[in-house]
């Protein structure tokens, strides 16, 4: 299993500028190749830290979620990373190690580590190793619910975690999950999807629930709305509630991304 990553750097001078990235009220790719040293950012009370934005609360763009790509180098990390102590975050490690404390327990997360920090954690992370780590993170405002306890942490691997076949696809097309879906105590989730080369999603999906998608392996032809987008390696991909969505994997490997979506909430009226 591989975790793509933001490739960093800048193309050379013979590359076409006229790329893949589209953007549209329904829907929003951001191929690998915009993915560059010059799109990072720099957080506050962040050593050593750059980040790229993938999505972020919008008007005409993402609502619930934002996204990030975390490149921290080592002996950098930060002591305070959340400003916001409603939002709850999820991360997934691309590469190296990452010392992450929450609530006074100390956890170490190498390559596929998957964490859970709930709204009023009291956190840290940390680049303890010698090469970069690097990670992705998603964050959302937790929506309370009358009668339904806050989340508790959680620090497992995507290799610890058995993917589970979709009905009726011969085992082609499977989610890992790492919060069971009855549980209402998550308004989102974090799930890695895995496709077996020619796999596909059978019909055009059409759902309430909002999308963030990051290729971590393998090609697809992707459905978007009604446009068909091919895909790779550390592209992004958002969409919109209700935009119709269907892939199928091309190529000799795994089609592998993560997934976010918003759940187990009335709407806001």
């Amino acid at each position: 299993m591989t975790y793509a990553f933001p490739p960093g750097g800048l193309p050379d001078q013979t590359v076409n500028p006229e790329g893949t990235a589209v953007f549209t009220e329904a829907y929003a790719v951001i191929p690998a190749v915009t993915q560059r040293d010059i799109v990072t950012s720099f957080l506050p009370g962040w050593d050593k830290t750059r980040i790229w934005i993938l999505a972020r609360p919008l008007s005409g763009f993402a609502e619930t979620f934002a996204q990030y790509a975390v490149e921290i180098a080592p002996e950098g990390g930060s002591d305070d990373p959340e400003p916001n102590p409603e939002a709850q975050c999820v991360i997934l490690i691309a590469s190296g190690t990452l010392t992450l404390t929450i609530n006074e327990e100390t956890h170490v997360l190498n390559e596929g580590g998957y964490a859970y920090i709930p709204p009023m954690a009291d956190w840290t992370l940390h680049n303890k190793g010698t090469d970069l780590c690097k990670f992705h993170m998603i964050r959302k405002q937790y929506e309370p619910a009358e009668g339904i306890d806050l989340p508790t942490a959680f620090v497992t691997s995507d290799k610890d975690v058995a993917p589970i076949a979709m009905p009726d696809c011969d085992e082609v097309w499977s989610t890992t999950r790492f919060v069971e879906p009855t549980d209402l105590r998550h308004d989102m989730h974090v799930n890695i999807v895995t496709f077996k080369p020619g796999g596909r999603i059978p019909f055009a999906e059409t759902h309430v629930m909002e999308h963030g998608l990051y290729v971590l392996q393998g090609t697809a032809e992707y459905l978007l709305n009604k446009d068909w987008v091919n895909v790779g390696p550390s592209d992004f991909m958002w969409l919109r509630a209700f935009c119709p969505q269907a892939c199928i994997a091309t190529g000799d490997e795994p089609f592998r991304y993560l997934l976010y979506k918003d759940v187990n909430r009335h709407p806001m009226l």
